[in-house]
């Protein structure tokens, strides 16, 4: 029986994240993963990329694993350019109007565990268990009971499920969730393009959902998403790989000329998650655990990200006075506050997704009409891109600006 003071099940990039986050404090932290997270990173990119904005660039460079990324593969995007197909409803972003180098970076979700495992492979108050599961857990008085695949047990002060958007943490304590299905499918592949994508990021809303092209780290090399209907990405997903990259070349309108798949695809049903509670007597959670949204805007991993800081902050806090880190009352403002975040990202996600569904032309003139106005006016384009880059909102400590 080992004692610790707070147990991260899950260890993707939130959960480590935030074991970083509490790297060298005061308190003692386990992370166990069924898995190993540490892995070599392939010749060709990952297909699991994210689009990393300015909040979490900061959270990455405080928690100090910011140049093992960039000693990595990574790719900065200055623009984006979003548009409708068969319409006149289009806006470019420019990280000129923030006042920055760059709007965010396309990294392939490998590269930042990576990192963060490593990062915390030499912190004498975390131990990294993997690939280890948990078998079961129970409260007792003032602790969680922990116990483990490898035979261990632990007593937690606090259990953190990290463990992502089918978390069995969540499952087992009991917590209702607000489920809606999408009813789409994310494709997503590497391609490479006839043209070089100019570090600029690519929607397009077509009838059966948006199609995203992700600039990486070679010129010619694009990540996509590509969101459809559950019928017509099964369509797709059945052609073969010539006709399947052709039908993407017009999907996008040639932008990048033609286009030719450069990886295996894969697909997963797109659903909308929200756990209805976050928190318990020593228990709460972060990240996919605690929502899903639609990959849209992009902006599933910085959310899972700031909960991170968010709550390494409030855990922070409550250890420097001295309290019960897992006392629910000692962590209800770490629920409110992110919970109100990722109120806000789903009904922005389910607005925009409702907006650009359907194929009728009163509703297509007035997307352009709406998205020709705010191309025009500076302020608005401003406080869309600021909110996208995660420099509007209540942003946590560790995520602000640096000086």
């Amino acid at each position: 029986m080992q004692d610790v003071d707070l147990a991260i099940v899950g260890g993707g990039m939130v959960g480590l994240a935030l074991a970083s986050a509490l790297k060298n404090s005061k308190l003692s932290v386990l992370v166990v993963d069924e898995q190993f997270p540490l892995k070599p990173l392939a010749e060709q990119p990952e297909l699991r990329v994210s689009a990393i904005n300015q909040a979490s660039e900061n959270l990455l460079r405080r928690l100090q694993v910011w140049p093992a990324i960039q000693a990595a593969r990574l790719q900065a995007y200055g623009h984006m350019q979003v548009w409708e197909q068969d319409s006149f409803a289009a806006i470019d972003f420019d990280h000129h109007m923030l006042h920055q180098g760059h709007l965010g970076h396309i990294i392939e979700n490998q590269v930042v565990v990576n990192a963060l495992w490593e990062s915390l492979l030499d912190a004498d108050n975390v131990q990294l268990l993997a690939p280890v599961s948990v078998q079961s857990w129970h409260r007792l008085d003032d602790k969680v009971e922990l116990q483990l695949s490898d035979g261990s047990v632990y007593r937690v002060g606090l259990l953190v499920g990290a463990d992502g958007a089918n978390s069995r943490i969540r499952q087992q304590a009991g917590f209702p969730i607000s489920f809606a299905d999408y009813q789409h499918k994310a494709i997503v592949t590497t391609v490479k393009t006839e043209l070089p994508h100019g570090a600029c990021a690519r929607q397009i809303f077509t009838p059966d959902g948006p199609l995203a092209f992700l600039p990486l780290y070679e010129q010619n090399l694009c990540s996509i998403v590509w969101s459809a209907t559950t019928s017509e990405a099964d369509r797709l997903m059945a052609l073969d790989e010539q006709a399947f990259s052709h039908a993407l070349t017009s999907a996008f309108d040639a932008r990048l000329g033609v286009c030719q798949v450069h990886s295996k695809r894969l697909a997963f049903p797109l659903t909308m998650r929200y756990a209805r509670r976050w928190l318990d007597e020593r228990l709460v959670l972060v990240g996919d655990a605690a929502h899903t949204i639609h990959p849209l805007a992009g902006q599933g991993a910085n959310l899972g990200l700031m909960d991170a800081a968010a709550l390494a902050e409030r855990l922070l806090q409550l250890q420097a006075e001295h309290k019960d880190i897992g006392l629910p009352a000692n962590l209800r403002p770490y629920e409110r506050w992110r919970k109100a975040e990722a109120v806000r990202m789903l009904a922005a996600m389910g607005g925009f997704k409702t907006l650009f569904n359907g194929k009728h032309p009163l509703k297509k003139l007035l997307r352009g009409m709406g998205m020709s106005a705010m191309d025009r006016l500076p302020l608005a384009k401003q406080q869309a891109i600021a909110m996208a880059a995660g420099l509007a909102g209540d942003i946590p400590k560790l995520a602000r600006p640096l000086l």
